[in-house]
């Protein structure tokens, strides 16, 4: 990885723990603490350095990038303090869930360049996924510099439609947390069937790092994969067998991303 633009000054609103990894990261990346300010009233234990306040202060420098961590339903107090601090030469990146660019003008006003993103976990160790929308209102160099910001993390998905996002989220934002459900369940049940509960978690753990490896690396699909080491009448095959018949994991798996995805619509809703 090359070196990264940073911006010259960045202003973290809410240092929670997706945030907290993506600073992490960042500081990690060559970002000077100095350039750093996070506003959070838990005062979050940071690297030395990074400036911390409860709120927010007088004035904010020009230029600055806001990265916007709070929980969705804190977006009505914190506007009202950030809104008069903002300008065009600000360009504000949300992490909000569920809130559109278009709550967001109508909440902090139309004069800064917004660009949405949703990173998940993995951005902790620069294996993350980072979708990304703006709208025609924010310029270029706007999503340039958001862009460059974001590389460190992982994979970077600009979005065309932003009606997709809540999607999007349910799939790359929860999608770690439902891994990982399934990495416990693998244990579980060899345990259940009579394996140390310890060596079984180690096992299941191992198993899918090393398949989703051999994933990232294959030019085949994960289907095709799945196939290819699928013996007709042996035990991955009869295995598979289980998980497919009547469609019933890809549907339990369609069931969890609508659930997500509706949870997202709500909070939408619920920040107008």
């Amino acid at each position: 990885m090359g070196t990264v633009a940073f911006p010259e000054h960045l202003v973290m609103i809410g240092c929670g723990n997706m945030a907290g990894s993506i600073l992490a990261r960042w500081l990690e990346s060559g970002l000077d603490p100095a350039r750093v300010m996070v506003v959070d009233p838990g005062i979050p234990q940071v690297k030395p350095g990074v400036a911390v306040h409860a709120e927010l202060p007088d004035t904010l420098r020009a230029g600055a990038m806001i990265l916007l961590g709070i929980k969705p339903q804190l977006l009505g107090t914190v506007a009202p303090k950030l809104a008069p601090l903002l300008g065009g030469d600000k360009i504000i990146v949300s992490m909000l869930a569920g809130v559109t660019i278009d709550i967001l003008r109508n909440t902090l006003g139309h004069g800064s360049d917004l660009v949405r993103i949703m990173p998940n976990i993995p951005v902790a160790l620069g294996q993350g996924v980072c979708a990304l929308y703006a709208d025609e209102l924010t310029h270029d160099r706007a999503r340039a510099q958001v862009d460059a910001l974001m590389q460190p993390l992982g994979l970077v998905e600009w979005m065309t439609d932003e009606a997709q996002f809540n999607l999007i989220t349910a799939l790359t934002g929860c999608g770690p947390a439902f891994v990982f459900r399934f990495i416990d369940a693998l244990g579980a049940a060899a345990a259940e069937l009579g394996l140390e509960s310890a060596q079984a978690a180690r096992l299941a753990l191992a198993t899918v790092r090393g398949a989703a490896s051999l994933a990232s690396a294959s030019d085949r699909t994960p289907a095709v994969l799945a196939d290819a080491v699928a013996s007709a009448g042996g035990m991955t095959r009869e295995g598979l067998n289980v998980m497919d018949e009547d469609g019933r994991f890809s549907a339990l798996m369609l069931d969890v991303l609508r659930a997500a995805e509706a949870r997202g619509e709500a909070l939408a809703r619920g920040a107008k």
